[in-house]
């Protein structure tokens, strides 16, 4: 009985939340509407307080953002916006115009040849896509090579063993690529800089050189932390350094 009411409470407190949360929403787009871009900028970001998040949210609070020209916070919305909605053209063309608002100009390293080909064939599927095409294609190898091992005509042999064959094939390639994007997704850890100035040095203390210095709003990765002051970062044109944890805000933190 406590527990059944226990479950009752967090459904409301949910519902509630929820519910306070779309009237925040309309609050803030009325606000932004009006001009009054700190209002909506404050409310929506109680909804994120509330714990509730999406691509409409963010994309509204990088406009906000935009409009008072605060570039790290509209990249950093833009951001978080694509990352739930990738495909939309409106956030996309958004970002590009927030990013034209950046000081660093960072080339990105382009692959080139068989690696370009092998990448853009990982990256064309998400890996939980990967994994039930692998899944798939396993149980197709199965089924085939049972009606291959009960059949009785030669012809049908042959032609089930050369698919379950073919079946297999793909279903390791499927379950490598899987792997791959597993493993790209795993990596994947962008930053945008929010400090106006941030001193990027060689090694994760502040007697080591300075070995390039990044503004606010640009795109980093994330590749390790130390000692809870440092991130090591990489550029899109592979340039590598230490960056106090302070300047950056992490986009997969929600």
């Amino acid at each position: 009985m406590r527990s059944i009411l226990s479950i009752s409470l967090i459904v409301c407190s949910l519902q509630l939340s929820a519910q306070s949360g779309i009237e925040a929403f309309y609050a803030g787009n009325s606000a932004y509407n009006e001009g009054r871009y700190q209002d909506a900028i404050q409310l929506y970001e109680s909804i994120l307080d509330a714990d509730l998040h999406s691509a409409e949210l963010y994309f509204n609070l990088g406009n906000c953002y935009y409009k008072t020209n605060q570039v790290a916070p509209s990249i950093f919305y833009y951001e978080k916006a694509l990352q739930l909605d990738p495909k939309d053209a409106d956030i996309q063309n958004n970002l590009a115009f927030a990013q034209n608002m950046t000081i660093d100009a960072i080339d990105t390293v382009p692959e080139i040849g068989i690696s370009k080909v092998y990448s853009s064939i990982v990256e064309s599927f998400s890996y939980d896509t990967w994994a039930i095409l692998a899944v798939t294609l396993m149980l197709l190898f199965v089924l085939l090579f049972l009606m291959y091992y009960f059949s009785v005509s030669t012809n049908k042999k042959r032609f089930l063993f050369l698919g379950s064959f073919v079946s297999l094939a793909l279903s390791l390639c499927v379950l490598t690529f899987a792997f791959q994007r597993f493993d790209s997704e795993k990596r994947d850890n962008p930053a945008i800089v929010f400090a106006q100035e941030s001193e990027v040095r060689s090694d994760p203390n502040l007697r080591s050189e300075i070995v390039f210095n990044l503004h606010e709003g640009t795109k980093i990765q994330v590749l390790e932390a130390y000692d809870e002051n440092w991130y090591k970062i990489r550029l899109s044109d592979g340039k590598t350094g230490w960056i106090s944890i302070e300047d950056i805000k992490l986009l997969n933190v929600f």
